[in-house]
Protein backbone atom coordinates (compact mmCIF):
# COMPACT_ATOMS: atom_id res chain seq x y z
CA UNK A 1 0.00 0.00 0.00
CA UNK A 2 1.02 3.54 -1.07
CA UNK A 3 1.80 6.20 1.66
CA UNK A 4 -0.13 8.39 -0.80
CA UNK A 5 -3.16 6.09 -1.66
CA UNK A 6 -6.72 7.08 -1.72
CA UNK A 7 -5.13 11.35 -1.28
CA UNK A 8 -4.63 14.22 -3.67
CA UNK A 9 -1.40 14.27 -4.90
CA UNK A 10 0.74 17.78 -5.49
CA UNK A 11 3.10 17.37 -8.41
CA UNK A 12 4.25 19.28 -11.13
CA UNK A 13 2.42 19.24 -14.38
CA UNK A 14 3.16 20.71 -17.96
CA UNK A 15 -0.26 22.82 -18.80
CA UNK A 16 -1.50 24.26 -22.19
CA UNK A 17 -3.41 27.26 -21.17
CA UNK A 18 -3.79 27.96 -25.04
CA UNK A 19 -3.23 27.33 -28.50
CA UNK A 20 0.41 27.36 -29.77
CA UNK A 21 1.26 29.24 -26.50
CA UNK A 22 4.53 27.11 -24.93
CA UNK A 23 3.70 24.81 -21.72
CA UNK A 24 3.76 25.88 -18.55
CA UNK A 25 4.94 23.84 -15.52
CA UNK A 26 2.28 24.29 -12.78
CA UNK A 27 1.74 22.63 -9.35
CA UNK A 28 -1.44 20.64 -9.99
CA UNK A 29 -3.62 18.85 -7.38
CA UNK A 30 -4.30 14.88 -9.13
CA UNK A 31 -7.29 13.26 -7.37
CA UNK A 32 -7.37 9.50 -6.17
CA UNK A 33 -8.19 6.97 -8.83
CA UNK A 34 -12.24 6.21 -9.08
CA UNK A 35 -13.81 2.58 -9.70
CA UNK A 36 -11.43 0.94 -12.59
CA UNK A 37 -8.86 3.62 -12.24
CA UNK A 38 -5.57 3.72 -11.90
CA UNK A 39 -3.16 6.49 -10.59
CA UNK A 40 0.61 6.15 -12.23
CA UNK A 41 3.68 7.49 -11.35
CA UNK A 42 5.04 9.14 -14.89
CA UNK A 43 9.13 8.25 -15.16
CA UNK A 44 9.53 9.07 -18.64
CA UNK A 45 7.44 10.55 -21.50
CA UNK A 46 8.40 11.37 -25.06
CA UNK A 47 6.29 13.83 -27.64
CA UNK A 48 4.36 12.71 -30.87
CA UNK A 49 2.80 14.49 -33.61
CA UNK A 50 -0.37 14.01 -32.12
CA UNK A 51 0.42 15.89 -29.06
CA UNK A 52 1.62 18.79 -31.18
CA UNK A 53 -1.72 18.43 -33.64
CA UNK A 54 -3.91 19.51 -31.18
CA UNK A 55 -1.89 21.81 -28.90
CA UNK A 56 -1.87 23.77 -31.96
CA UNK A 57 -5.69 23.21 -31.84
CA UNK A 58 -5.83 21.88 -35.59
CA UNK A 59 -7.57 19.02 -34.17
CA UNK A 60 -11.61 18.43 -33.91
CA UNK A 61 -12.43 20.17 -30.83
CA UNK A 62 -10.00 23.15 -29.37
CA UNK A 63 -9.84 22.02 -25.51
CA UNK A 64 -8.22 24.29 -23.33
CA UNK A 65 -6.50 24.54 -19.99
CA UNK A 66 -5.03 20.63 -20.79
CA UNK A 67 -2.39 18.41 -20.10
CA UNK A 68 -1.18 16.86 -22.94
CA UNK A 69 1.23 13.54 -23.36
CA UNK A 70 0.33 10.14 -24.43
CA UNK A 71 3.72 8.26 -25.24
CA UNK A 72 5.07 7.00 -21.64
CA UNK A 73 6.50 4.94 -18.64
CA UNK A 74 5.57 4.78 -15.35
CA UNK A 75 4.97 2.90 -12.45
CA UNK A 76 2.05 2.02 -10.87
CA UNK A 77 1.25 4.64 -7.45
CA UNK A 78 -2.70 3.25 -6.43
CA UNK A 79 -5.31 1.82 -7.68
CA UNK A 80 -9.20 2.31 -7.30
CA UNK A 81 -12.00 0.25 -6.38
CA UNK A 82 -12.37 -2.76 -9.06
CA UNK A 83 -8.71 -2.79 -10.37
CA UNK A 84 -7.46 -6.56 -10.13
CA UNK A 85 -4.65 -6.90 -12.32
CA UNK A 86 -2.48 -4.31 -11.65
CA UNK A 87 -0.72 -3.37 -8.43
CA UNK A 88 0.82 -0.31 -6.96
CA UNK A 89 5.07 -1.17 -8.15
CA UNK A 90 3.53 -2.37 -11.37
CA UNK A 91 5.77 -1.15 -14.53
CA UNK A 92 3.54 -0.07 -16.93
CA UNK A 93 2.74 1.87 -20.26
CA UNK A 94 0.09 3.74 -20.43
CA UNK A 95 -1.85 4.02 -23.90
CA UNK A 96 -4.13 6.59 -26.14
CA UNK A 97 -6.36 3.75 -27.14
CA UNK A 98 -7.83 0.86 -24.13
CA UNK A 99 -8.92 -2.98 -23.98
CA UNK A 100 -11.83 -3.49 -21.86
CA UNK A 101 -11.66 -6.93 -22.79
CA UNK A 102 -15.67 -6.80 -22.22
CA UNK A 103 -16.79 -5.39 -25.52
CA UNK A 104 -17.21 -7.49 -28.90
CA UNK A 105 -14.01 -6.02 -30.39
CA UNK A 106 -12.28 -7.01 -27.34
CA UNK A 107 -13.69 -10.51 -27.44
CA UNK A 108 -12.61 -10.98 -31.03
CA UNK A 109 -9.26 -12.01 -32.22
CA UNK A 110 -10.07 -9.88 -35.77
CA UNK A 111 -9.96 -6.29 -33.81
CA UNK A 112 -8.55 -3.90 -31.05
CA UNK A 113 -11.03 -0.98 -31.40
CA UNK A 114 -12.44 -1.17 -27.93
CA UNK A 115 -16.19 0.07 -27.95
CA UNK A 116 -15.39 1.86 -24.26
CA UNK A 117 -11.98 2.92 -24.64
CA UNK A 118 -11.30 3.70 -28.30
CA UNK A 119 -9.31 6.85 -29.36
CA UNK A 120 -11.60 9.94 -28.16
CA UNK A 121 -9.70 13.13 -28.57
CA UNK A 122 -12.56 15.31 -27.36
CA UNK A 123 -12.65 14.02 -24.31
CA UNK A 124 -11.77 15.21 -21.61
CA UNK A 125 -12.69 13.70 -18.55
CA UNK A 126 -12.97 10.64 -17.32
CA UNK A 127 -15.73 7.59 -17.69
CA UNK A 128 -16.41 7.25 -14.01
CA UNK A 129 -18.20 9.92 -13.28
CA UNK A 130 -17.49 13.09 -16.29
CA UNK A 131 -14.89 14.73 -14.22
CA UNK A 132 -11.05 15.50 -14.35
CA UNK A 133 -8.88 14.18 -11.87
CA UNK A 134 -6.57 17.46 -12.36
CA UNK A 135 -7.01 20.92 -10.78
CA UNK A 136 -5.09 23.45 -10.65
CA UNK A 137 -5.87 26.02 -7.54
CA UNK A 138 -9.21 24.59 -7.72
CA UNK A 139 -9.83 24.97 -11.53
CA UNK A 140 -10.39 21.59 -13.22
CA UNK A 141 -7.71 20.58 -16.50
CA UNK A 142 -8.64 18.85 -19.04
CA UNK A 143 -7.31 15.35 -19.56
CA UNK A 144 -6.12 14.16 -23.13
CA UNK A 145 -6.83 10.75 -25.12
CA UNK A 146 -7.26 9.24 -21.33
CA UNK A 147 -3.53 9.09 -20.79
CA UNK A 148 -1.75 13.39 -19.89
CA UNK A 149 1.40 12.11 -19.56
CA UNK A 150 2.91 16.07 -19.09
CA UNK A 151 2.37 15.28 -15.43
CA UNK A 152 4.48 13.84 -12.64
CA UNK A 153 1.07 11.89 -11.62
CA UNK A 154 -1.67 10.79 -14.04
CA UNK A 155 -4.96 8.97 -13.50
CA UNK A 156 -5.92 5.86 -16.46
CA UNK A 157 -9.10 4.03 -16.88
CA UNK A 158 -7.04 0.54 -16.27
CA UNK A 159 -8.26 -0.78 -19.67
CA UNK A 160 -5.55 2.10 -20.86
CA UNK A 161 -2.70 0.58 -18.92
CA UNK A 162 -0.07 -2.10 -20.20
CA UNK A 163 1.57 -4.22 -17.50
CA UNK A 164 4.94 -4.97 -19.00
CA UNK A 165 8.62 -6.73 -17.84
CA UNK A 166 9.87 -5.09 -15.00
CA UNK A 167 13.25 -5.19 -15.83
CA UNK A 168 12.33 -3.05 -19.18
CA UNK A 169 14.24 0.63 -19.32
CA UNK A 170 11.41 2.72 -19.04
CA UNK A 171 13.24 5.42 -20.72
CA UNK A 172 13.72 3.29 -24.04
CA UNK A 173 10.21 1.43 -24.15
CA UNK A 174 8.26 4.41 -23.22
CA UNK A 175 8.01 4.96 -27.09
CA UNK A 176 6.31 1.93 -27.87
CA UNK A 177 2.63 2.84 -26.44
CA UNK A 178 2.03 5.04 -29.60
CA UNK A 179 4.02 5.71 -32.86
CA UNK A 180 5.98 2.95 -33.09
CA UNK A 181 3.64 0.28 -32.36
CA UNK A 182 1.64 1.84 -35.03
CA UNK A 183 4.12 1.12 -37.61
CA UNK A 184 5.66 -1.82 -36.49
CA UNK A 185 2.19 -3.83 -36.41
CA UNK A 186 0.97 -2.22 -39.30
CA UNK A 187 3.38 -4.27 -41.20
CA UNK A 188 4.40 -7.26 -38.54
CA UNK A 189 0.53 -7.58 -38.57
CA UNK A 190 -1.59 -6.33 -41.27
CA UNK A 191 0.83 -5.87 -44.19
CA UNK A 192 2.52 -9.63 -42.85
CA UNK A 193 5.33 -9.69 -45.88
CA UNK A 194 6.88 -12.97 -46.80
CA UNK A 195 10.25 -13.80 -46.74
CA UNK A 196 12.37 -12.13 -49.76
CA UNK A 197 9.44 -10.08 -50.32
CA UNK A 198 10.17 -6.56 -51.17
CA UNK A 199 8.35 -3.71 -49.22
CA UNK A 200 7.39 -0.07 -50.58
CA UNK A 201 6.76 2.24 -47.05
CA UNK A 202 5.29 5.61 -47.91
CA UNK A 203 6.41 8.81 -45.41
CA UNK A 204 9.74 7.89 -43.43
CA UNK A 205 8.92 9.77 -39.78
CA UNK A 206 8.98 7.61 -36.90
CA UNK A 207 6.15 5.58 -37.78
CA UNK A 208 7.07 4.92 -41.29
CA UNK A 209 10.21 4.14 -40.24
CA UNK A 210 8.86 1.73 -37.58
CA UNK A 211 6.89 -0.09 -40.65
CA UNK A 212 10.12 -0.39 -42.55
CA UNK A 213 11.66 -1.86 -38.91
CA UNK A 214 8.66 -4.65 -39.29
CA UNK A 215 9.50 -5.05 -43.01
CA UNK A 216 13.48 -5.64 -41.83
CA UNK A 217 11.98 -8.13 -39.18
CA UNK A 218 10.54 -10.04 -41.72
CA UNK A 219 12.88 -10.67 -43.95
CA UNK A 220 11.72 -8.57 -46.76
CA UNK A 221 14.39 -8.36 -49.71
CA UNK A 222 13.86 -4.82 -51.04
CA UNK A 223 12.17 -2.02 -48.56
CA UNK A 224 11.96 0.82 -51.12
CA UNK A 225 11.46 4.41 -48.81
CA UNK A 226 9.75 7.19 -50.68
CA UNK A 227 9.33 10.38 -49.52
CA UNK A 228 9.66 14.19 -50.24
CA UNK A 229 12.18 15.16 -48.21
CA UNK A 230 15.64 13.19 -49.40
CA UNK A 231 16.93 14.09 -46.32
CA UNK A 232 15.44 11.37 -44.60
CA UNK A 233 16.76 8.35 -46.84
CA UNK A 234 20.46 8.21 -45.56
CA UNK A 235 18.77 7.96 -41.73
CA UNK A 236 16.40 5.53 -43.05
CA UNK A 237 19.33 2.82 -43.76
CA UNK A 238 19.30 2.13 -40.22
CA UNK A 239 15.97 0.83 -40.82
CA UNK A 240 16.26 -1.96 -43.37
CA UNK A 241 15.45 0.68 -46.33
CA UNK A 242 17.41 -0.48 -49.40
CA UNK A 243 15.90 1.89 -52.02
CA UNK A 244 14.25 5.25 -52.01
CA UNK A 245 12.07 7.03 -54.32
CA UNK A 246 11.30 10.75 -54.30
CA UNK A 247 8.67 11.17 -55.90
CA UNK A 248 9.50 14.78 -56.55
CA UNK A 249 12.54 13.40 -59.30
CA UNK A 250 10.56 12.10 -61.53
CA UNK A 251 7.65 12.92 -64.28
CA UNK A 252 5.61 10.20 -64.25
CA UNK A 253 3.39 9.03 -61.03
CA UNK A 254 5.16 7.36 -58.14
CA UNK A 255 3.11 4.15 -58.37
CA UNK A 256 4.34 3.65 -61.83
CA UNK A 257 8.23 4.41 -60.71
CA UNK A 258 8.04 1.29 -58.22
CA UNK A 259 6.21 -0.76 -60.85
CA UNK A 260 8.90 -0.45 -62.89
CA UNK A 261 11.77 -1.32 -59.79
CA UNK A 262 10.12 -4.34 -59.25
CA UNK A 263 8.44 -6.36 -61.66
CA UNK A 264 5.16 -5.00 -62.09
CA UNK A 265 4.87 -3.83 -58.41
CA UNK A 266 5.88 -4.48 -54.53
CA UNK A 267 4.36 -7.28 -52.54
CA UNK A 268 3.34 -5.05 -49.77
CA UNK A 269 3.01 -1.00 -49.08
CA UNK A 270 2.18 0.72 -46.14
CA UNK A 271 1.23 4.20 -46.23
CA UNK A 272 1.85 6.14 -43.28
CA UNK A 273 1.82 9.77 -44.39
CA UNK A 274 -2.10 10.69 -44.00
CA UNK A 275 -1.87 12.69 -47.45
CA UNK A 276 -4.99 10.68 -49.84
CA UNK A 277 -2.79 10.72 -53.04
CA UNK A 278 -0.14 9.04 -51.41
CA UNK A 279 -2.98 6.13 -50.09
CA UNK A 280 -3.96 5.93 -53.73
CA UNK A 281 -0.31 5.43 -55.12
CA UNK A 282 0.47 3.11 -52.19
CA UNK A 283 -2.50 0.83 -53.72
CA UNK A 284 -1.98 1.50 -56.56
CA UNK A 285 2.03 0.37 -56.52
CA UNK A 286 1.06 -3.29 -55.26
CA UNK A 287 1.41 -6.48 -57.69
CA UNK A 288 -1.72 -7.77 -58.78
CA UNK A 289 -2.40 -11.32 -58.25
CA UNK A 290 -1.08 -10.71 -53.88
CA UNK A 291 -0.40 -7.16 -53.15
CA UNK A 292 -1.87 -5.91 -50.10
CA UNK A 293 -1.45 -2.18 -49.56
CA UNK A 294 -1.96 -0.97 -45.84
CA UNK A 295 -3.28 2.43 -44.71
CA UNK A 296 -1.92 4.08 -41.44
CA UNK A 297 -1.72 7.73 -42.00
CA UNK A 298 -4.79 9.82 -40.71
CA UNK A 299 -6.31 11.77 -43.85
CA UNK A 300 -8.30 14.77 -44.06
CA UNK A 301 -11.78 14.57 -43.03
CA UNK A 302 -13.00 15.84 -46.41
CA UNK A 303 -10.61 13.59 -48.43
CA UNK A 304 -11.70 11.13 -50.73
CA UNK A 305 -10.06 8.20 -52.20
CA UNK A 306 -10.35 7.64 -55.68
CA UNK A 307 -8.89 4.39 -58.02
CA UNK A 308 -10.37 2.03 -60.96
CA UNK A 309 -12.48 -1.29 -59.41
CA UNK A 310 -10.28 -3.10 -61.34
CA UNK A 311 -7.60 -2.68 -59.71
CA UNK A 312 -9.67 -4.82 -56.90
CA UNK A 313 -10.58 -7.36 -59.33
CA UNK A 314 -6.92 -7.88 -60.16
CA UNK A 315 -6.25 -8.98 -56.70
CA UNK A 316 -4.93 -6.22 -55.15
CA UNK A 317 -6.16 -5.90 -51.46
CA UNK A 318 -6.28 -2.58 -49.33
CA UNK A 319 -6.39 -3.01 -45.74
CA UNK A 320 -6.82 0.23 -43.10
CA UNK A 321 -5.39 -0.46 -39.41
CA UNK A 322 -5.33 1.04 -35.94
CA UNK A 323 -2.66 1.04 -33.26
CA UNK A 324 -0.86 -1.75 -35.76
CA UNK A 325 -3.58 -4.05 -34.77
CA UNK A 326 -2.53 -4.59 -31.37
CA UNK A 327 -4.79 -4.98 -28.23
CA UNK A 328 -3.02 -2.79 -25.68
CA UNK A 329 -2.93 -4.76 -22.87
CA UNK A 330 -2.47 -8.29 -24.30
CA UNK A 331 -0.18 -7.30 -26.82
CA UNK A 332 1.93 -4.84 -25.79
CA UNK A 333 3.70 -6.66 -23.45
CA UNK A 334 5.13 -9.10 -26.56
CA UNK A 335 5.89 -6.02 -28.29
CA UNK A 336 8.41 -4.97 -25.13
CA UNK A 337 9.74 -8.72 -25.22
CA UNK A 338 10.66 -8.11 -28.79
CA UNK A 339 12.93 -4.96 -27.62
CA UNK A 340 14.46 -7.30 -24.57
CA UNK A 341 14.51 -9.91 -26.46
CA UNK A 342 17.28 -8.00 -29.05
CA UNK A 343 15.02 -8.40 -31.74
CA UNK A 344 13.77 -4.84 -31.83
CA UNK A 345 15.90 -1.42 -31.81
CA UNK A 346 14.48 1.16 -29.87
CA UNK A 347 17.13 3.14 -29.12
CA UNK A 348 17.74 3.99 -33.11
CA UNK A 349 14.14 5.98 -32.76
CA UNK A 350 15.27 8.33 -29.77
CA UNK A 351 17.40 11.20 -31.29
CA UNK A 352 16.68 13.96 -28.83
CA UNK A 353 16.69 14.08 -24.62
CA UNK A 354 15.44 17.26 -21.93
CA UNK A 355 14.51 17.06 -18.71
CA UNK A 356 10.58 17.96 -17.81
CA UNK A 357 11.73 21.27 -17.02
CA UNK A 358 12.56 22.20 -20.46
CA UNK A 359 9.44 20.09 -22.34
CA UNK A 360 9.06 23.38 -24.87
CA UNK A 361 12.09 22.56 -26.14
CA UNK A 362 11.14 19.16 -27.20
CA UNK A 363 8.09 20.75 -29.12
CA UNK A 364 10.71 23.02 -30.74
CA UNK A 365 12.77 20.29 -32.12
CA UNK A 366 9.63 18.51 -33.84
CA UNK A 367 8.15 21.95 -35.30
CA UNK A 368 11.75 22.11 -37.18
CA UNK A 369 11.53 18.40 -38.39
CA UNK A 370 14.84 17.31 -35.86
CA UNK A 371 15.15 13.72 -35.15
CA UNK A 372 12.37 11.00 -34.04
CA UNK A 373 11.34 10.92 -30.66
CA UNK A 374 12.52 12.97 -27.87
CA UNK A 375 12.51 11.62 -24.30
CA UNK A 376 11.53 14.45 -21.39
CA UNK A 377 12.66 12.82 -18.26
CA UNK A 378 10.11 13.83 -15.21
CA UNK A 379 12.52 13.36 -12.41
CA UNK A 380 15.50 15.45 -13.82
Amino acid sequence: MSSTEGQVIHCKAAVAWEAGKPLVIEEVEVAPPQENEVRLKILFTSLCHTDVYFWEAKGQTPMFPRIYGHEAGGIVESVGPGVTDLAPGDKVLPVFTGECKECRHCKSEESNMCDLLRINTDRGVMLADGKSRFTVKGKPIYHFLGTSTFSEYTVCHVGSVAKINPDAPLDKVCVLSCGISTGLGATLNVAKPKKGQSVAIFGLGAVGLAAAEGARLCGASKIIGVDLNASRFEQAKNFGCTDFVNPKDHDKPVQQVIADMTDGGVDRSVECTGNVQAMISAFECVHDGWGVAVLVGVPNKDDAFKTHPVNFLNERTLKGTFFGNYKPRTDLPSVVEKYMNKELEVEKFITHSVPFSEINKAFEIMLKGEGLRCIIRMED
